[in-house]
């Protein structure tokens, strides 16, 4: 079994070992210590990364008989007994040790609070998540955070001892854990002074001050729950540099000051979808206009107009209007059947129509026309839609459709 170091002295970043054993696997080399402050995954939190003599840990497991497995980006040999001097990646340290002690800091105020209890945790790679048994409604949501996040941060600012106890099952059951332990024998306890007592494994701050600042970023609900992601500390300013570069370039955009900038944006979203409504009552206009033309210039045969054309590159919800105001002209009472397509780059689109008072199948016509070009497609039989990439067969494709057409 390895002893694990950390368990004391989380800020513990230099240490000397000895190699208890050293294999290969998969190409990457596995060292076990006689002890170690590197900390492995569980718990929800990540390991540690460094270095052995010179060699970076990429990777920190437990193993099953209590041994922590480090591995190591190269297969650099170690025997056993050898001593080895090692030390842990400090910022990466301290990011995990703001995060984790950052989590028990709120969900005590969740608990605290509100009566909810964290049932997950997992620090990501760009946020914390806890799972809560929250059930504040919706709209209720913001503010049950806001307060909770408030409370988690007075305890940070007020810069409390964190204490770490190793004490037995007995000593446990005496003492105000957040949550149950199911360790049977020495339980390891992290004490924030006056404030919450949780069994744990993780490495944590020695005073709340040390995680800097929580900030909540979002929530949802998930698996009955509600989920919670935050960060704390070096990646609470992260975010607020990330957050702050974004809103002042959106301030310089519309020339105004960042307080200004949310009044701007608003105006232009409305401002947009007036001109998007605008844009679709012109797409009405042009598609009638442009279906007129079409029709004047296809000569009927027995009474049946067909409208058959290539464009290039035209929107497609565009070639469905027309297809349709094609298809329901009120000028043509005998019917039309429509055969429409766009290339789009190595891709063909097409639209097939027909008017009401007519039989062909559209649905047919399509099927068989998106064979030829090996794509697919379908819809009713009096509107299809589909494609495919051959392009080069899509002339044929509606020429065989159109012949079709003719005789049904």
């Amino acid at each position: 079994m390895t002893t694990n170091l950390y368990w004391r002295d989380s800020h513990l970043t230099k240490f000397t070992a000895r190699v208890v054993d050293s294999w290969t696997h998969d190409g990457r080399r596995i060292v076990v210590l006689d002890q170690s402050a590197f900390y492995p995954t569980g718990g929800g939190q990540p390991c540690d990364t460094g270095m052995i003599d010179s060699v970076r840990v990429i990777d920190v497991e437990s193993g099953k008989d209590g041994r922590v497995l480090h591995q190591l980006s190269d297969d650099v040999s170690f025997t056993a007994g050898e001593e080895v001097e090692c030390e842990i990646d400090w910022p990466r340290r301290r990011e995990m040790m703001q995060q984790h002690t950052g989590q028990h800091i709120l969900s005590q105020a969740f608990f605290q609070l509100f009566g909810a209890e964290t049932r997950g945790f997992r620090i990501a790679d760009h946020s914390t998540e806890i799972d809560l048994t929250l059930e504040a409604q919706s709209d209720e949501i913001e503010q049950t955070v806001v307060r909770a996040e408030e409370l988690a941060n007075s305890v940070v600012f007020e810069n409390r001892d964190v204490r770490i106890h190793e004490v037995t099952p007995e000593e446990a059951a005496r003492l105000p854990l957040r949550k149950e332990s199911f360790v049977a024998d020495c339980i390891r306890v992290v004490e924030i002074d006056g404030y919450d007592w949780s069994p744990c494994g993780g490495t944590h701050a020695r005073r709340t001050g040390e995680v800097g600042l929580i900030a909540v970023k979002s929530w949802e609900r998930a698996k009955k729950m509600t989920r919670v992601h935050f960060v704390c500390g070096v990646r609470a300013l992260g975010d607020y540099r990330s957050a702050s570069r974004t809103a002042d370039a959106i301030a310089r955009r519309f020339t105004v000051g960042r307080e200004e900038a949310e009044g701007s944006v608003v105006r232009l979203m409305e401002e947009n979808k007036r001109l998007a409504r605008r844009v679709c009552e012109l797409a009405e206009v042009a598609a009638t206009v442009e279906a007129q033309e079409l029709l004047a210039a296809t000569a009927p045969v027995n009474g049946l107009r067909i409208v058959s054309q290539v464009f290039e590159n035209r929107d497609f919800d565009e070639l469905k209007l027309l297809a349709h105001r094609l298809a329901h002209h009120p000028e043509d009472a005998d019917g039309v059947i429509v055969l429409l397509a766009t290339k789009e780059g190595e891709m063909a689109r097409l639209v097939f129509a027909r008017s009401a008072n007519l039989s062909a199948d559209m649905n047919a016509l399509m099927r068989a026309a998106c064979e030829r070009l090996k794509g697919r497609g379908g819809g009713t039989p009096d509107f299809a839609q589909g494609g495919g990439s051959d392009v080069g067969e899509l002339n044929s494709a509606l020429a065989a459709a159109m012949v079709i057409a003719q005789a049904s």
